[in-house]
């Protein structure tokens, strides 16, 4: 890695780690400055913005998340024997994995925020960049799914993707074991909620 891309990377996780604490608005560039150990030059070199380097913080998580989401779908996609568990695994597991990656569980907490704060321009810009992998997935759903109208099937999986978010955080009741690994809990959570949700989008 290259000095520049090095300072860059530097700047986006003292950003990520500062976002998570403070928020959005709560965290300074002065901050972020003094976190990453560069100068305001060096982030309006590689940024231009905040706006622009909150977007780059989401962007450096959100790539790889859905490159492995739309990767594992692609094998399954329209595919007769593919079950809807088969599906939701596509789109719950890569994500789960990401959460227990390193720094991952940061990411989590600056995501929550963007969903706290009401950020209006971050969530055009989630839209327009992540929005046709969750229609890609609609469409697949849609196709197991024939009895539900539209509306209904939207609602349902905006409820799934809620209950794996809430996974994801790590907030939740249920926490791991001192004598059950890391992999195995993050299992266990995938089964959980691979079930939970099948039975919410099956129900009549």
């Amino acid at each position: 890695m290259n000095s520049s891309a090095s300072t860059k990377e530097r700047i986006l996780t003292a950003a990520e780690a500062l976002f998570a604490q403070r928020g959005f608005e709560g965290a300074s560039l002065r901050q972020l400055t003094a976190a990453a150990g560069v100068n305001l030059a060096a982030v309006n070199y590689h940024f231009g913005s905040k706006d622009h380097l909150v977007e780059q913080v989401f962007k450096r998580r959100l790539d790889q998340l859905n490159a492995r989401r739309l990767g594992a779908l692609k094998h399954i996609a329209g595919l007769q024997e593919t079950t809807l568990e088969d599906v939701l695994s596509a789109f719950i597991r890569p994500a789960l994995d990401l959460s227990h990656d390193g720094g991952g569980g940061l990411f989590m907490r600056v995501l929550a925020r963007a969903f706290a704060e009401h950020d209006d321009s971050l969530r055009k810009f989630l839209s327009e960049n992540y929005g046709h992998v969750m229609r890609q997935f609609t469409v697949e759903f849609a196709r197991l799914l024939p009895g539900l109208s539209k509306e209904e099937l939207y609602w349902r999986i905006d409820l799934v993707t809620g209950a794996l978010t809430h996974a994801m955080s790590g907030f939740g009741i249920i926490q791991r074991k001192s004598d059950v690994s890391e992999t195995s809990h993050r299992e266990q959570t995938a089964e959980h909620l691979i079930r939970f949700a099948a039975a919410g989008l099956r129900a009549p």
